[in-house]
């Protein structure tokens, strides 16, 4: 038990030892207040015990997390930093797609390429094929 709920235990037996009266109005109050700690004293213990599992649930997760990462990403990947240049201070060359995204369009079903640079999802942007909007206006949901 923690602190608190040694206390408040104590206060409960204490109050027990006084055999106080219930049917005084003074007394009546002592006695729920002391009803009332000892349940915000349960609550909290639960609390405490719910959150100690969850951040030691939340602690295997991000450690599951960093193998996964550290299989995902092999060691070329972690030498590119990500600032343009290679780990010999070289601009790396252009893969084969160009780093381009692949889309299909909802109309003609064609596939598009798109410059994830260049793209602006606030904008229009008309399909090569057959000249209607990629990405159309969804209609809103109403409550």
């Amino acid at each position: 038990m923690s602190k608190l709920t040694d206390r408040i235990s104590y206060l409960q037996g204490l109050a027990e030892g006084m055999k106080l009266n219930p049917e005084k109005d003074a007394n009546r109050l002592i006695l729920g207040i002391l009803e009332a700690l000892g349940e915000i004293g349960e609550n909290l213990e639960a609390l405490t015990e719910a959150h100690g599992e969850l951040s030691d649930y939340v602690e295997s997760i991000d450690e599951d997390l960093a193998d996964l990462e550290a299989d995902l990403y092999d060691e070329e990947d972690e030498d590119y930093a990500g600032d343009g240049e290679d780990e010999d201070g070289e601009e790396p060359e252009d893969e084969e797609d160009g780093g381009a995204l692949l889309y299909e369009c909802p109309h003609c079903k064609e596939t598009v390429e798109l410059d994830p640079d260049e793209l602006d999802l606030d904008e229009d942007h008309p399909c090569p094929n057959c000249g209607k909007e990629l990405f159309p206006e969804l209609p809103e949901e109403t409550d």
